[in-house]
């Protein structure tokens, strides 16, 4: 099983588009999403300095970019894409390149997304002096009694012995003076609390442009920040890009899921290293792939090769899927079992875990196709458990 990761923000270094540049396919790829972005990324990317391109409204649609473009190098014919990659995630802002790549919006959508969203969160971080802090390794629960204790957001949940703190200034000094045992703190050179309450005001700016925004379901499993949850409607996955904003990033979730999925491969797009590293430590025996140059692209292709397989999750014009968002046990509706149409919304079931119940909607809604499962089945994150035949198509 091959996951393809897409790092957020500060994994970015000066000069780090310079050997990818160099072929003119990509960089002329690259320079129509610079259009579309209205940025010159490519100097950014080549010949800015790291104060430069650490700047929020700068950094944040330079990763996207790169990204996508770079998914065309991998993959030169999309479609095959889809026969090996059993899941996608990005890590904040990457969440949208990973979003364009399951084809939920496209590559120009995304990029007017994270343009307006780095500026808003440039703007949001503006209005009061935040920060936020690394904390390597100490006790979990003791961390985090120590961030409530202090006001603080843990922004960022990476996983074992990785949580980033936000929240203002006096906040986080306050804290960096009574820092819990054996932890090691880190300030990071970021713009502000991002991923806390201090974003709100972006939220509002993306939500309204999101309205306008439309959607397609994605072509394979995509790993939702918020909750690690396996997301199949695009109207959700694009509103989850708007409500993390403000909100942490629980990246140890992601994580667990992909273990839940059974993953044995996990390649990260430039610029990569951040990502994998964490999976390194927190999925032990599982292969990963940083894909930091062009002269890597032969071997991250065998790389997808041996590790992928389709994701399961298809859908033709004549019918849609509903998937589990989680593992757990299906139980299903009874009202949903005894019906031959849903309408959009309508209930099916719940997905029970160890940690909660989650209940399952079709969120289109339409004619009952064929049951996948049965009431009481063990599923795994993205599983098909109904296939409906939407009414009046497409």
């Amino acid at each position: 099983m091959l996951v393809i990761v897409a790092p957020g923000q500060g994994a970015q270094s000066p000069g780090f588009l310079l050997p990818w540049l160099e072929d003119p396919t990509f960089a002329s790829r690259f320079s129509w999403l610079s259009t579309v972005a209205g940025i010159d990324l490519a100097h950014y990317g080549t010949e800015a300095d790291a104060d430069t391109i650490r700047q929020t409204e700068i950094a944040q649609p330079l990763l996207v970019a790169t990204g996508l473009v770079t998914a065309l190098e991998l993959f030169p014919h999309p479609s095959d894409a889809f026969e090996q990659i059993g899941a996608v995630a990005g890590h904040s802002v990457g969440e949208i390149a990973a979003a364009a790549g399951a084809r939920v919006i496209t590559a120009e959508q995304a990029m007017v997304l994270v343009r307006e969203r780095g500026k808003a969160m440039a703007e949001a971080a503006a209005v009061t002096p935040t920060g936020m802090t690394a904390i390597l390794g100490g006790d979990r629960d003791e961390i985090l009694a120590a961030l409530e204790k202090h006001g603080l957001t843990p922004a960022n949940d990476n996983g074992p012995g990785q949580i980033v703190a936000a929240g203002t200034r006096e906040q986080l000094d306050a804290f960096a003076a009574d820092p819990p045992a054996k932890a090691r703190l880190m300030p990071l050179s970021v713009a502000g609390a991002f991923h806390t309450q201090h974003m709100q005001p972006a939220v509002g700016h993306l939500a309204a442009l999101a309205r306008s925004v439309s959607t397609h379901d994605p072509r394979t499993r995509v790993i939702s920040n918020r909750d690690g949850q396996v997301i199949h409607d695009g109207r959700d996955v694009l509103a989850r890009i708007v409500g993390q904003i403000a909100s942490p990033v629980r990246w140890d979730l992601c994580l667990e899921t992909m273990e839940d999925l059974g993953v044995t491969g996990i390649l990260e797009m430039p610029p990569a290293g951040t990502l994998t590293g964490i999976a390194k430590r927190a999925l032990k025996g599982v292969e990963t792939f940083a894909l930091k140059t062009p002269d890597q692209l032969d071997a991250a292709r065998e790389f997808c090769a041996k590790h992928g397989e389709a994701s399961g999750i298809n859908t033709t014009p004549t019918w849609r899927m509903v998937v589990s968002p989680i593992k757990g046990t299906f139980h299903i509706s009874a009202e949903a079992e005894a019906l031959d149409v849903l309408a959009a919304g309508a209930a099916i079931g719940e997905v029970a875990s160890l940690r909660d119940r989650t209940s399952i909607t079709a969120a289109h809604g339409g004619e009952i196709v064929e049951w996948l499962v049965h009431d009481g089945d063990l599923v795994s994150p993205g599983q098909p458990l109904l296939r409906l035949h939407p009414e009046g198509g497409y």
